[in-house]
């Protein structure tokens, strides 16, 4: 299968074969120039989208209004769009009209320099018609032209500025900066689903701790999740948080996850103390900061935050499951094997433990949880650490019991038992079962 950029190369080839002009356009071309491989290739050409049509088998009209088309070749998709000028945004988002033109007024309608260059796919020759080699040697993030105008067409750049300069490394230009601040409040017209993947492409990146410092100090992050803003200045009992307030804990937490934490993962650190600030309280016989049911309220607001922000039901779960159980790290030591292994069981527990770890990484730097979990892992690795039923309810029938809460109570505390060793049997557990039933029946009702 030949590669994803000599597809492209294709692509363009046939388009300049036939009298127009193509060129790699925005990211791609940013990308090759820091040395990354990029992931996708656009095409910018002088062809209207009918001629584009007309020139490739397999097509689809995506955005034909806007001059868009995609084709599909080798496997790949390619968008192909034609030059434009955009007419007046008014609904923050897409503009009322577009007029084909030319690349160099096709550059001064893009979002930041460094995303305006074109490439000649044939000879490799960069056109920069904004400044953006500039701005990439200096490591500059900078609106084209007029920055407010740039927010103000499309808010969304506003966070794709912060995820830009995330993904750079760059430093945002002060014109640029100023009038991200300036129109922070833009962003309430843009539609949740647009925020969610912009907010997750950030909290995803390996600098996801100074992505997070940039939405907070641009005024960014109070437009979609004001319930991080009391993080700050937090403060939390110094001899378990030596590192300052929940908002610095929670950044240096971010920071010590993997470069390729998953999402789940990435948010449960962000929102695992998010409840402390209203569970705050001032304990006068111990003389110290507490945050009782901490998690508990947390899991709920997160649950809140990721609903409003429309993240998938599986994410939502896996993140409030994250955040609700993450203080009961501390007492893992102390659980009975069969509690231990249901908890060590969870489908999130590589997540949660993954989140302990950082945890307490970024605060008292305990690791004996940790380590002993760790253990456990290897210790139960070479078999299912919630092994197949020795009986199951069909067993319970036979003997007579109907279904109901009995069943699970006397399931229960057969899974105990063979969980803990004091079952190894299926013989074992039937000739249990007489006794486990007549201690149920004679329980008081």
């Amino acid at each position: 299968m030949p590669s994803l950029k000599k597809t492209a190369t294709t692509v363009a080839s046939r388009l300049i074969e036939s009298g127009y002009e193509a060129l790699f356009a925005g990211g791609c071309v940013r990308d090759q120039l820091l040395g990354i491989e990029p992931k996708d290739y656009d095409i910018a050409t002088s062809a209207t989208p009918e001629e584009v049509e007309a020139l490739f088998s397999k097509t689809n009209a995506v955005g034909a209004h806007f001059g868009v088309i995609l084709v599909k070749k080798k496997g790949y998709h390619f968008e192909v769009a034609t030059f434009r000028h955009d007419g007046s945004y008014h609904d923050g988002r897409r503009p009322e009209s577009v007029t084909f033109t030319n690349a160099k007024e096709d550059a001064q309608r893009r979002d930041f320099t460094i995303n305006g260059l074109f490439q000649n796919p044939l000879t490799g020759e960069i056109l920069d018609y904004v400044g953006g080699q500039e701005d990439l040697s200096n490591g500059v993030l900078r609106a084209i032209g007029n920055p407010a105008q740039r927010f103000q067409e499309d808010a969304l750049r506003l966070l794709r500025a912060v995820r830009f300069a995330v993904k750079t490394g760059f430093t945002v230009e002060p014109a640029t900066w100023q009038a991200m601040k300036d129109h922070a409040a833009l962003l309430d017209q843009i539609s949740p689903e647009r925020i969610r993947d912009e907010f997750s492409r950030i909290i995803t990146d390996p600098r996801r701790a100074e992505g997070l410092q940039l939405l907070l100090d641009s005024g960014l992050l109070e437009r979609f999740l004001p319930e991080a803003l009391p993080l700050v200045g937090c403060e939390q009992p110094p001899q378990w948080h030596p590192e300052g307030d929940v908002y610095t804990h929670t950044k240096i937490a971010l920071d010590l996850l993997p470069d390729d934490a998953p999402l789940e993962l990435c948010l449960g650190v962000l929102l695992h103390d998010i409840g402390k600030p209203p569970t705050y309280t001032w304990d006068e016989v111990d003389q110290r900061i507490r945050f009782s049911g901490h998690d508990a309220v947390g899991a709920e607001m997160a649950e809140e935050i990721l609903r409003r922000l429309r993240y998938s039901n599986d994410t939502i779960a896996d993140v409030r499951e994250l955040v609700a159980r993450h203080m009961q790290f501390m007492h893992v030591q102390d659980m009975r094997a069969a509690k231990l292994k249901r908890f060590m069981a969870r489908p999130t527990f590589p997540l949660e433990l993954q989140l302990h770890k950082v945890d307490c990484e970024s605060s008292n730097g305990f690791t004996d949880n940790f380590d002993f979990l760790t253990a456990k892992v290897v210790e139960f690795a070479n078999e299912p650490i919630i092994p197949k039923p020795l009986v199951t309810g069909k067993d319970l029938i036979e003997l007579g019991l109907q279904p109901g809460p009995q069943f699970r109570e006397i399931l229960e505390e057969i899974q105990t038992r063979q969980l803990e060793g004091a079952l190894t049997t299926r013989e074992e557990a039937l000739e249990l079962l007489p006794s486990l039933r007549a201690s149920q029946d004679e329980e008081p009702a």
